[in-house]
């Protein structure tokens, strides 16, 4: 007689901090906590990885997160700021929180290895008061005086994005920085109809006014602060870079 098998495994988890604190989805939404539960990356994930597939679609990253993640949400809804914070968490969860690459120093020209903290990183500061449950904000452009209504970007908007630009550059007319606009303008002076942001967009918005409009967006946005500062071997120092995502983020010491 064949008895059923209920061998049970102990299998740790997390609770990640969203650096939007939960303040930028509907309250329905459980995102809204500001927090998510991961599990730590087993071989599976690492197989997903690998996954030759999913390289070539460039979408491994996101499956594996997707895998990883245990609270019941809607991976669509994921702003990209919170998505960041999930990344590097998932990264300390699989490895360790040191992270190694390597760095050209400029005085000596040769590479150098270079370990940073990834727990270190902390949030940037912004203004918690403008969100309210709600993903929408507006700004007045400083030159032409048109109201913009806005949103920061889901995971789901970025694949529309990446659609959008990838067939129009089977007809040799990829225009990335406008299509992104499109997709994260809401409303023009309180117009919501598409064919009038597109008009907008591809007419009348003058290039010092995209400028200042980034320029908000980015003060604006939660996110991890992932600049990076260190000593190099001769004292170089170097501060306030971008933290390099190589290859090897998920797998140290290796190149894929």
């Amino acid at each position: 007689m064949n008895q059923e098998n209920n061998i049970k495994f102990n299998f740790p988890t997390e609770t990640v901090e969203l650096p939007s604190k939960g303040l930028l989805y509907s309250l329905d939404n459980p995102l809204s906590s500001g927090e998510i539960e991961m599990k730590y990356m087993t071989a599976r994930e690492e197989d997903i990885l690998t996954n030759i597939n999913f390289l070539k679609q460039g979408i491994a990253i996101d499956k594996v997160l997707q895998a990883l993640i245990k609270s019941p949400i809607n991976y669509e809804d994921l702003l990209l700021c919170d998505k960041n914070a999930i990344l590097i968490s998932a990264r300390i969860l699989a490895y360790g929180k040191d992270y190694s690459f390597m760095y050209r120093n400029p005085n000596t020209d040769q590479e150098e290895k270079v370990t940073i903290d990834l727990s270190k990183f902390e949030n940037k500061e912004v203004d918690y008061s403008l969100f309210n449950n709600k993903n929408e904000f507006t700004f007045t452009l400083p030159r032409s005086k048109n109201e913009i209504t806005f949103k920061l970007l889901t995971h789901a908007d970025t694949k529309k994005i990446d659609a959008e630009i990838k067939g129009m550059k089977k007809v040799g007319n990829a225009g990335e920085l406008t299509t992104k606009l499109k997709h994260q303008i809401l409303a023009v002076n309180g117009d919501y109809e598409v064919k009038v942001i597109r008009e907008f967009v591809d007419n009348y918005f003058l290039s010092i006014d995209t400028d200042a409009f980034r320029q908000h967006i980015n003060q604006i946005t939660p996110d991890l602060d992932l600049k990076i500062s260190f000593t190099l071997n001769d004292g170089t120092e170097v501060k306030d870079i971008s933290m390099p995502f190589e290859l090897d983020f998920f797998f140290p010491g290796s190149r894929l």
